[in-house]
């Protein structure tokens, strides 16, 4: 397909128009763009073959995981929406499976947390990704303007689905953004971002994940730590304590509650004890 380039753009300048975040429209036009570069066609030659084709493409010869081609074909599907093409019937997706998420224990956050300690910036982050359980790209949008540190509350601006909301701070955390933010009023920067990076411009995601990694890797824990499985730890922390399944649906910003539903199958201590107040007496 000629002009690759500029239609994957076009593209892109289309999904920000449409109010998607910017992990989105990066997802989704590097997806588009491979789809393109496999089928060689324009958008009003794209039929159900080439679909199908793609689809067997995917998963038989790059053995894409099931999470990858569901968010490939809706990519296609909003691409054919944006050139107004007609949609082929068979787009639909396939089913995701539903894989137990993976979160740390106590002993491990607090680990994660302490080896954090000696950067305050990344004190900060981590402390924020671990007690409000926000996306990586809600925690780099951030703004100074969005916190209210006399509320201990942050406003969480066009989230998943463009929604707002707002998220609690505990104390502790509180406390160290607010001493971070002495700090980050004292450099000069281009930008209203809240967490700041080595080149004083707004922290992008890789930049946060690569660092939660490495901490991860220097607190000794041996399996792969993101900032989604700080998500899965808050959100697994919430109901161990006796949170509502929907406060946490609430607070983690999810459409439905069917999403948040799979933390409630996670944690073995409470399964436990839920059968010992609960459980039959033969």
């Amino acid at each position: 397909m000629e002009n690759l380039s500029r239609e994957v753009t076009d593209f892109g300048k289309w999904l920000t128009g449409e109010r998607k975040s910017r992990h989105t429209v990066r997802e989704y036009t590097f997806l588009v763009s491979k789809f393109l570069e496999h089928c060689g066609k324009t958008a009003t030659e794209v039929t159900a073959r080439e679909i199908e084709e793609y689809k067997h493409y995917m998963a038989s010869v790059k053995r894409y995981a099931k999470s990858t081609q569901y968010l490939a074909l809706k990519a296609i599907k909003l691409y054919l929406k944006f050139r107004n093409a007609e949609l082929p019937g068979n787009l639909n997706p396939p089913t995701r499976s539903r894989k137990l998420p993976n979160y740390l224990n106590e002993k491990e956050t607090s680990a994660l947390i302490s080896k954090a300690s000696g950067n305050l910036r990344n004190f900060s982050i981590i402390l924020v990704l671990a007690y409000t359980g926000i996306r990586v790209s809600e925690l780099c949008g951030l703004d100074i303007n969005d916190l209210d540190l006399g509320e201990k509350m942050i406003r969480i601006r066009s989230g998943k689905g463009d929604k707002d909301r707002i998220v609690i701070l505990s104390d502790v955390c509180a406390s160290s953004v607010e001493r971070y933010l002495e700090q980050r009023y004292s450099v000069k920067a281009n930008t209203g971002a809240l967490f700041l990076s080595n080149k004083k411009g707004r922290m992008d995601t890789s930049t946060v994940e690569r660092m939660v990694r490495k901490l991860a890797s220097d607190a000794g824990i041996s399996r792969r730590v993101t900032p989604h499985v700080l998500r899965h730890t808050f959100a697994t922390a919430v109901l161990r304590n006796g949170g509502d399944i929907r406060f946490i649906q609430q607070i983690l910003g999810h459409a439905s509650v069917a999403t948040t539903q799979i933390y409630t199958h996670i944690d073995d201590r409470l399964l436990r004890k839920m059968y010992e107040d609960h459980g039959p007496q033969y």
